[in-house]
């Protein structure tokens, strides 16, 4: 019989300021974006980048004349203001994000709006003109490699030596994708002079949301900088000591295994297997699984995405025009709002609830147990079950005629089997 090993919790690293000291630094590095996010919201704008027709004088110039700030600040704040989660944009209107409600009282609000603008440093500053989209992608991939070299040096790092480790990991990355069978053919390591002007806009870039200082020909990680890379460090020794062991499958393959977990052990393997990957690939992963046929694995690839959370808006809201998953993406964003789980299904409208009802029915016929699906009949929303196969039939679900011939073939009751029978075969036929 073996034993799991658990790693003690560990501490950040001597020196760290305390939390609250963390978030006030946090706080100044993103005052501007705090005081544009709260003119937005109380001015109910489409966001100082972003006037319309009906606007001739832009919002950002409002902004600006408004805040004493310049017209390049305000854009900057505002874009900072979106990445680290303080607005949110809802059609035309931009509202407070929670971290903002929550900005003066909220330590560890403050933070995980700091993390967020650290994360998407790359979005912050652009990459400079003229470089190929293969090699900022690199680079981008391999900055953690740096950051942790600054972090292990506790002090001032020369850039030639940054320089050196990023070449290293940039050729360790090509190297490792050239073991994937048939994959692309890599393109030549970017030159040193190329890779030179990468680093400096990574080290710009990160210098841009207070992550690291820079001198003459060397970079140094603020405090702030210095506790992320630990938290992100933290991150994947959890991710290490998955539970369920299965953080390097893909995932469709780690929702199938959570499939047969209970929701709290199901939320950990989430985690785990999200802290060893960037978001958006995480986000991009889930939301393909949620496209397949498998009805189970899309309502999973949703639950992990609650997990994700507010990183993850964006594509959600994206999604929301796609049928198969506009129910899920509109429960995701009623909830991430704010509203009760059990409540959320307020924002569906009839026929968006039935097709979500088809779909939840071919996910427990497919892998679940036949008085399940019985007792799925209670969560319907028409009440009866002639109002249900009337509205079932004009969903057009691909699955509909598997569902309602399981479900004949589940009831109890040979009258309601009956009918459910008749239903599965008019849908089949095209009859009325």
């Amino acid at each position: 019989m073996t034993t799991r090993r658990t790693r003690p919790a560990s501490r950040p690293p001597e020196g760290t300021p305390p939390p609250a000291e963390l978030a006030r630094q946090a706080r100044a590095v993103l005052a501007d974006a705090v005081r544009i996010a709260r003119w937005a919201a109380v001015h109910r704008e489409t966001g100082p980048a972003a006037p319309t027709a009906a606007r001739p004088a832009t919002a950002t110039e409002r902004a600006a004349q408004a805040l004493g700030l310049t017209v390049d600040q305000v854009r900057a704040g505002w874009d900072r203001a979106r990445l680290a989660g303080l607005v949110e944009l809802h059609g035309d209107t931009a509202r407070p994000g929670w971290r903002l409600r929550a900005w003066d009282r909220d330590d560890t609000a403050v933070l995980r709006g700091w993390v967020a603008l650290f994360d998407a440093w790359s979005l912050v500053h652009p990459a400079p003109d003229g470089a190929a989209t293969a090699a900022v992608a690199e680079v981008v991939e391999a900055v953690p490699q740096v950051l942790s070299l600054l972090q292990l040096s506790a002090g001032p790092v020369q850039v030639p030596a940054l320089l050196d480790l990023l070449q290293q990991r940039v050729a360790e990355l090509r190297e490792e994708r050239c073991e994937v069978p048939d994959g692309p053919r890599p393109q030549p390591l970017p030159g040193p002079d190329s890779l030179a002007l990468l680093l400096d806009w990574a080290l710009d870039g990160l210098g841009a949301v207070g992550a690291l200082t820079l001198g003459a020909g060397h970079a140094t990680l603020t405090p702030l900088g210095n506790w992320a890379v630990w938290v992100k460090l933290e991150q994947i020794c959890v991710a290490a000591q998955s539970p369920a062991g299965h953080i390097e499958q893909s995932a469709e393959d780690m929702l199938r295994a959570c499939a047969r977990l209970t929701p709290g052990p199901a939320r950990t393997e989430y985690r785990a297997w999200l802290a060893a990957r960037t978001v958006g690939s995480a986000v991009t992963e889930l939301l393909a699984v949620a496209r397949g046929d498998d009805a189970l694995l899309r309502g999973l690839a949703f639950e992990a995405l609650r997990v994700v959370g507010g990183a993850a808006e964006a594509d959600v809201r994206a999604v929301a025009d796609e049928v198969p998953l506009r129910p899920y993406a509109l429960l995701w964003l009623a909830e991430h709002e704010g509203a009760d789980p059990d409540e959320a299904t307020e924002v569906l409208t009839r026929e968006e609830a039935t097709w979500l009802w088809v779909d939840t029915a071919a996910a427990v016929a497919d892998h679940g147990e036949s008085t399940l699906l019985v007792r799925h009949l209670d969560s319907a929303v028409q009440g009866t079950v002639p109002a249900l196969l009337d509205e079932v039939r004009a969903v057009n679900h691909p699955r509909t005629v598997q569902v309602l011939v399981a479900l004949a073939a589940a009831h109890p009751d040979p009258a309601l089997a009956k009918a459910v029978r008749r239903a599965a075969f008019q849908v089949h036929t095209g009859g009325a």
